[in-house]
């Protein structure tokens, strides 16, 4: 088959703008998605003959060797590799899944285990960066899977992303991503948190931003969300409430699997949860901010 044809299932907030840099790097697209604005988005502008559709998970196995998985989390993962019309009945040898989602590591494990049966392989490459990134091809992504795996997946990968880095095993990806993604959400609870006690304080909080930016309180949060989407109240970084709350769930999972009792976490699952319940979960991660504040 052609190695430049790439199936795509999930064109939603990150997958779109990601199938649309494969495209713009040379790869023909073959997308699935149940919605129809999703798939008018990824043909518009798109060169002739550069993106197709599938109406199944099985029709893009049959037509590509290389699939992308960028769905929500394992449960419509599973959906989509063992449901009616699923990815993984299709699967032929030698072919390649590759998950970019946020799934739990022992689902990627299970289902790498059952395309293995069928002489496929699957790999786990859950990603971190914004919507911007992803539009123009600078991810992170981690991978999890062997050399042949790997070596098979790195053309497309190196479509979407800008520094690929290798976990282990498969599952170590998405163990390591849950992980990455609860040490972001303390970071940005304990900013949000120094925001709101400053503002009480009727503290500069432009000033307060420059002060932990330049000292040891810097992070990812104080120096790309704080003055850009709290004190602004933009609140749009480009990551749902839900999500991050997905993801701190997937740690969650993590810890009760080793037995370690991580309170911090146990912390941030409680407060992800209550802003989830009480603003819904598209809302972006930042309002997190403006969920603690309503909390008096």
């Amino acid at each position: 088959m052609d190695q430049r044809q790439v199936g795509f299932i999930g064109l939603g907030m990150m997958g779109l703008p990601m199938a649309r840099s494969l495209v713009a790097r040379g790869f023909r697209v073959l997308g699935c998605d149940t919605s129809d604005a999703a798939r008018a988005a990824l043909a518009e502008g798109a060169p002739p003959g550069a993106v197709a559709f599938a109406p199944d998970p099985a029709a893009v196995a049959a037509a590509a060797d290389i699939v992308v998985l960028m769905l929500p989390n394992s449960r419509i993962v599973a959906q989509v590799m063992d449901g009616e019309g699923g990815l993984l009945a299709a699967l032929r040898p030698g072919m390649l899944v590759i998950d970019m989602g946020s799934s739990e590591p022992g689902e990627t494990r299970r289902l790498a285990e059952a395309a293995a049966a069928r002489g496929a392989a699957l790999v786990d490459a859950p990603v971190s960066g914004s919507v911007a990134k992803a539009r123009t091809g600078t991810l992170a992504i981690m991978v999890g899977g062997d050399d042949a795996a790997f070596t098979k997946a790195e053309p497309v990968l190196r479509g979407m992303g800008e520094a690929i880095i290798r976990t282990g095993a498969v599952g170590s990806a998405h163990a390591m991503k849950a992980l990455n993604n609860f040490v972001y959400a303390a970071g940005l609870l304990a900013t949000a948190e120094a925001l709101r006690m400053g503002e009480a304080l009727g503290l500069d909080l432009g000033i307060l931003t420059d002060v932990m930016n330049a000292s040891s309180g810097r992070n990812i949060a104080t120096e790309t969300k704080s003055r850009q989407e709290i004190i602004s109240g933009r609140y749009a970084g480009g990551f749902q409430l839900g999500l991050m709350r997905k993801d701190l769930d997937t740690a969650g999972s993590i810890a009760a699997q080793t037995g370690f009792d991580a309170g911090l976490l146990a912390l941030c699952r409680d407060r992800w949860a209550g802003a989830v319940a009480a603003l819904g979960p598209t809302v972006d991660n930042t309002e997190i901010h403006r969920f603690i504040g309503a909390k008096r």
